[in-house]
């Protein structure tokens, strides 16, 4: 995991702290050696240097990690807790942990190198092999509790290195991101990710468009977001001409966990030259496919598979869909797949078919092999007067009208049409006709598509990835 090449390049930069890789090896390696044997080790996933230093302690010491999200309310973690019953926690000193971890013995993660000097005398670490446990990264549960999804080290290293060669991700890449540490996308990709390649991550600890300027201007050669910050950065850009320079001379931008509306993409394009890169990949699959750094980058498409991952649509019996442009859920299997869910051989079982992972997603494939992601096969597909309607492309074409800030599209029960189309507007200004925002729709989709009920919020509820929780929605 950390390269011997360039120890002195800085690795970890958390504001004014920093750590070069020699100095990660060094602190990193020191807690190593006190965790092994451990059967599993939890880790308080604050957006600091130390959850860094612990997450790669863990990783070198060949025990499995489990990433908290320092948010999780009591009931869930106490879930995490006695369905992963960790030896211990880390965290950072001083920090403090809720009642629920109280019981669960503390080691703090120091970053003095000095202590790590006498490492080397405890004897090599061991290796751990390409299907043991890596990480146990814990679902949101929105289906009911949270599942531990059981990730190999087969599939952090295999996910790492087909980004890379998609990307043109090298050592010499510094890497800006603020997103939060329990979850696959700022921890494995981003934190992972340039420690692998010998490069470096400069955390932002907290999203702002002024941070992540500074940032870009500051050597930041890539991004990681997820589209509620490049829908802040892409409302910013007409007015912003710092922002603008600084993305403009970035080599890569790149959005994952939900999918980027296409306006998005088109106002920031339109203001720096430089196109979102999307990509597409779930907990349980770590990344699945993406649009490359050296090929086509359609605004709305998450790309052709990643080398080494299969992807394919099937329909609603299970057969393959080999027809372009069909809706179908998609399926996913290769190197990047999680081992299991902890403790639930039943939900195990559940999600595969003939060794194809059913993500749940639904999508569709274009003549030229991209995918492109409908939404949620139990949330996103609306089934109203005999059509499969996705709700992704209605919400993209509410977000062209000018009077429309955000919005979400959910189906409800209708006695006439199976489900009718509901559209939540969070307005700009004075909220609109209902009837101009169905004309809308109707004009630049089919009447079919036109939401039936359009209902205005002050804000849609989101979990800390972004993405919008339709559940709490219709709840």
């Amino acid at each position: 995991m950390l390269p011997a090449s360039h120890p002195n390049r800085v690795a970890l930069r958390f504001g004014d702290r920093t750590l070069t890789h020699a100095e990660l090896a060094s602190c990193a390696g020191a807690l190593a050696q006190q965790l092994v044997g451990q059967p599993r080790v939890a880790v308080w996933a604050t957006p600091t240097i130390e959850t860094c230093v612990a997450v790669v302690a863990a990783l070198l010491a060949g025990v499995p990690a489990v990433p908290v999200n320092p948010k999780t309310g009591e009931r869930e973690l106490g879930h995490i807790v006695a369905d992963s019953a960790p030896a211990g926690v880390l965290a950072a000193p001083g920090t403090p942990l809720p009642e629920g971890l109280r019981p669960v013995p503390r080691w703090d993660v120091t970053l003095d190198a000095g202590d790590a000097g006498d490492a080397g005398d405890a004897g090599p670490l061991p290796e751990p092999g390409a299907e043991a446990p890596a990480l146990i990264v814990y679902t949101s549960g929105t289906t009911g509790a949270p599942k531990g999804v059981v990730l190999p080290h087969r599939a952090v290293m295999s996910t790492l290195d087909a980004v890379a060669q998609a990307w043109q991700w090298t050592g010499d890449d510094v890497l800006v991101h603020a997103l939060p540490l329990f979850h696959v996308h700022g921890l494995i990709l981003g934190v992972l990710g340039p420690l692998r390649l010998g490069g470096t991550l400069h955390h932002l600890g907290k999203f702002s468009t002024g941070l992540v300027a500074r940032a870009l201007a500051d050597g930041g050669t890539m991004l990681f977001g997820v589209p509620t910050m490049y829908h802040r950065i892409a409302a910013e850009v007409d007015g912003n001409p710092e922002l603008v320079a600084a993305l403009r001379q970035a080599r890569l931008l790149v959005s994952g966990s939900a999918a980027l509306p296409v306006a998005d993409h088109e106002r920031i394009a339109a203001a720096t030259g430089k196109r979102v890169v999307e990509r597409y990949g779930m907990t349980e699959t770590l990344m699945n496919t993406s649009n490359r750094a050296d090929g086509d980058r359609k605004p709305g498409s998450v790309g052709v598979p990643l080398p080494g991952v299969e992807v394919r649509l099937v329909d609603d019996n299970g057969a393959p869909i080999q027809q372009s442009d069909v809706v179908g859920e998609i399926q996913v299997r290769g190197p990047n797949l999680f081992t299991e869910y902890l403790n639930r051989p039943d939900a195990t079982a559940e999600a595969f078919a003939d060794g194809w992972f059913r993500t749940g997603d639904v999508g569709t494939r274009d003549p030229d092999g991209h995918y492109r992601i409908v939404g949620r096969k139990a949330t996103d597909i609306i089934k109203s007067g005999g059509y499969k309607i996705g709700a992704g492309e209605i919400e993209n074409a509410l977000l062209e009208h000018p009077a429309v800030a955000e919005v979400a599209v959910t189906g409800e029960p209708d006695d006439d049409l199976g489900e009718r189309i509901v559209a939540w507007i969070v307005p700009v200004g004075a909220p609109p006709e209902e009837r101009e925002l169905a004309d809308h729709v109707a004009r630049l989709l089919t009447p079919h598509k036109r939401p039936r009920v359009v209902r205005f919020v002050e804000s849609l509820p989101r979990n800390e990835m972004g993405k919008v929780m339709k559940r709490a929605l219709r709840a």
